[in-house]
């Protein structure tokens, strides 16, 4: 049984053989990856150790303490935060072992391929088709709003496969090459006028059968691993105290005082400690994952995540006045990653109005809470039974 002082020795051990200060850094990560500390309750052979999850922390503050270098997870957190959970789950062995490792070493990047024009919050209604020739799939449609297209190698797609039942039936789940032929990625510019954002047309796209995740026509309830870590991993990250959107505002409010007035002071404190609740729920959510799976409290999380940020986005604009509504750079260029707290208060508030769309539109989450949370009765559902092909569209 591997416990925390385990997880200790052999991370010195790792930092013995391979030191920070004279180890390329590819080097290093492979290195942890196949010492089993890159995801320690990951089973042993796929980065891990097959230990609680908690014990994560263990060796990253010792990997921290040592300077050692990290996979870059702000550029690789969809293949981190959704892709990897679902391929544990769901993948065979074979494609555990093709796809995780280069995941976390950040070697591939992969994006999500979910939202399409027609189906947003309502992502069961999606038109992507997947028509079976022999031992592939050849896949036809459009996706929108997906982050990281211009950079990735893999995505993780649900489309089609039997219009003939109804919409959450008759979808199934596939790990997509994105050098495919049949692939194009287009900018989405966005407000901030950056376009991390894209709209990918999917044109004869052939997927062998071995890249399928789960069953066939079972590509809903693989989804909801995805999407239920990526609500997780979008509302649920570890901060420290005053970490994320707080963080800038505070620190104006106490090096700035000729901007204070009585009524931002009210504000900010209420703000203040809402962040500080959300916070530490995080921190009991993650700790319940060490049981098992995330589930739909996730929602919640998430929910609290966007209106935090748009709230405190909105109050750093009023406090600093004039110097508020300035913005420094509207130049289209195509990041790898959001940084929130990297640039001015113009972009933080421009880009939090995102956050209540991506992950998941705030209605629909608060249709999750209310129903799979609370515990409240189901809101009608007039299609639920109807067939794909028969829907008005």
């Amino acid at each position: 049984m591997t416990d925390a002082e385990d997880l200790r020795r052999r991370t010195r051990d790792l930092l013995a053989a391979h030191p920070p200060a004279t180890t390329g850094r590819a080097e290093f990560l492979r290195a942890r990856f196949d010492a089993g500390l890159a995801w320690v309750h990951f089973p042993e052979g796929l980065g891990g150790l097959g230990a609680p999850r908690s014990l994560q922390a263990v060796v990253d503050a010792e990997l921290e303490a040592a300077g050692a270098p990290d996979n870059d997870p702000r550029r690789i957190g969809i293949g981190l935060g959704m892709a990897a959970p679902t391929i544990l789950e769901y993948g065979t062995e074979e494609q555990k072992r093709r796809f995780l490792r280069p995941l976390w070493l950040g070697e591939e990047v992969w994006c999500q391929l979910f939202s399409e024009p027609g189906a947003g919050s309502d992502l069961a209604a999606l038109g992507t088709r997947a028509v079976r020739e022999g031992d592939e799939w050849v896949v036809d449609g459009q996706k929108v709003w997906t982050s990281s297209a211009h950079l990735a190698r893999w995505a993780i797609l649900i489309a089609r496969t039997d219009p003939a039942v109804p919409k959450h039936r008759g979808i199934t789940y596939f790990v997509c090459d994105m050098t495919d032929p049949g692939v194009e990625v287009r900018p989405l510019r966005q407000i901030t006028g950056e376009a991390e954002f894209n709209e990918v047309f999917l044109t004869g796209v052939r997927i062998p059968d071995a890249h399928r995740l789960g069953d066939v026509g079972d590509g809903w309830r693989v989804a909801q691993t995805t999407l239920n870590n990526e609500r997780v991993a979008i509302g649920g990250m570890r901060l420290p105290r005053e970490g994320g959107m707080i963080g800038p505002v505070a620190r104006t409010w106490r090096e700035r005082p000729e901007l204070r007035t009585h009524e931002l002071h009210q504000r900010l404190l209420t703000l203040w400690v809402e962040t500080e609740a959300a916070r530490l729920t995080g921190e009991r959510l993650r700790q319940q994952l060490v049981a098992g799976q995330p589930g739909p409290e996730g929602a919640g999380m998430k929910l609290s995540f966007a209106r935090l940020n748009q709230e405190i986005s909105g109050l750093e604009v009023e406090l600093r006045g004039e110097e508020g509504l300035l913005y420094d750079d509207w130049t289209m260029r195509r990041p790898e990653h959001v940084d929130f707290t990297g640039r001015d208060a113009g972009y933080r508030y421009l880009r939090a109005k995102g956050n209540s769309i991506e992950g998941g539109t705030s209605e629909v989450l608060l249709n999750i809470v209310a129903e799979r949370v609370l515990g409240l009765p189901a809101e009608p559902r007039t299609d639920k039974d109807v067939t794909w092909k028969d829907l008005a569209r």
